[in-house]
This record gives structure tokens, C-alpha cells and sequence, in this order.
């Protein structure tokens, strides 16, 4: 008889905890101020084949997809949204937008949340598009 069980996960290194960890609070950080400005969050770690968007928030016509950064400093969180996450990004929103057709008309923007200790939260909107 063939054992279907898997094999047990190995437990993750304290350094990728940390890191879990510190980007869970830096989303509900994120979050906290996107509500403070009007927006209602839709999604929190919409995760697909291509990608995972952070959080996904509507105000009024407007459908925002951001990407949440937490580093040292603003600067290295800035950073730290590269081209092919970009990519990574609006591939996942498409196939947010695919599960989600009620949202259809709206008007997508593709913002950075950036987070750094003793520092307020920066929302960058519009920190890139779509187009190729």
C-alpha cells in the first residue's frame, strides 16, 4: 500500500518569521491609513499564479491595487518595488478584475503604501501604470 500522506513542512527560519511578521503589520498599517483617507479595502493578500496584490481598495469609481513596502527607510521601500514585481502586480490584478466583474468600469491605479520604522506611512499614488 502506497502512503499518501506528505511529508511535514519544515518550519520556517526565525528571519522568514520576522519577516512575516513585519509585513502583516506593515499591511495593517497600510490599510489603516487607506481607510483614514476614504477608501475601502476589497482584498488583503489576493494571491494568484502570477502574483500577490497586498491590498485592493475602492473609493468612489476607483480601484486601487497597492503594493505595500516595508523597509529601513522610505527610500529602501521606494526601491524596493521593482520592474518585474510590477509586472508580477498587474498580471494578479487582472486576474482580480477577471474573479471580480462588478468593477468592470472602474478607474485602476496601481499605488505603492511605503513603511519604515518612526516614520508615517507614504501612499504613493500612481507609482506605475499598466502600458506597456
Amino acid at each position: 500500500m502506497a502512503r499518501t500522506d506528505k511529508p511535514a513542512a519544515r518550519p520556517a527560519s526565525p528571519a522568514r518569521l520576522e519577516a512575516f511578521r513585519t509585513g502583516l503589520s506593515a499591511e495593517s498599517r497600510a490599510a489603516a491609513v487607506l481607510i483614514a483617507k476614504g477608501y475601502r479595502i476589497l482584498a488583503r493578500r489576493f494571491r494568484t499564479p502570477h502574483g500577490e496584490i497586498d491590498i485592493v481598495a475602492r473609493r468612489r469609481n476607483l480601484l486601487a491595487f497597492v503594493e505595500v513596502k516595508a523597509r529601513e527607510t522610505l527610500d529602501d521601500a521606494a526601491y524596493a518595488v521593482t520592474p518585474r514585481q510590477q509586472a508580477r502586480i498587474i498580471a494578479a490584478a487582472q486576474m482580480w478584475l477577471m474573479a471580480h466583474p462588478e468593477h468592470e468600469g472602474y478607474d485602476l491605479r496601481f499605488d505603492a503604501m511605503l513603511i519604515a520604522p518612526r516614520r508615517l506611512p507614504r501612499h504613493l499614488m500612481a507609482a506605475f501604470d499598466a502600458s506597456p
